[in-house]
């Protein structure tokens, strides 16, 4: 596999909208049982996921030969060849497990645990496409 940096920057643009919207969310008044918001919410951190892991899968696979065993080794595996920091790999623990729950278990959502990643996802999704943009810098410049 060849790394394709446009098709990884298309990506963190991609992942930039979900934070776009997973912000107007969180500052939009409405009530706490609006099902339309709850799926949105759900929908923006079930994709940024997606993006993470498929950008951090990319990377992995196509530069540095490597393949992950599940969703968090992509998060270990990005911080032992120095494109995520270890800080944000500790931000992004249970991102893996998460997106599991949105996928799979969905019958069993915690409320309360889909607020509080909603209310960490657009820093965290942030400080994601800014390490993998300051990596591409390197790889590419």
């Amino acid at each position: 596999m060849v790394l394709r940096p446009d098709a990884l920057r298309r990506r963190l643009l991609r992942l930039e909208e979900v934070i776009s919207h997973l912000g107007r969310l969180a500052s939009a008044r409405q009530a706490d049982d609006d099902v339309t918001r709850t799926w949105a919410i759900e929908r923006g951190l079930h994709l940024g996921a997606e993006i993470v892991f498929d950008v951090g899968n990319h990377i992995l696979s196509a530069h540095y030969g490597v393949s992950a065993t599940d969703y968090e080794d992509i998060l270990v595996k990005l911080a032992a060849h120095g494109v995520i920091d270890a800080a944000l790999r500790e931000t992004l623990r249970g991102l893996g497990g998460f997106r599991n729950v949105l996928v799979h278990d969905y019958l069993a959502l915690d409320p309360d645990r889909v607020r509080e990643a909603h209310r960490k996802a657009p820093d965290q999704f942030s400080a994601f496409a800014a390490a993998i943009r300051a990596w591409l810098n390197r790889m590419t410049s």
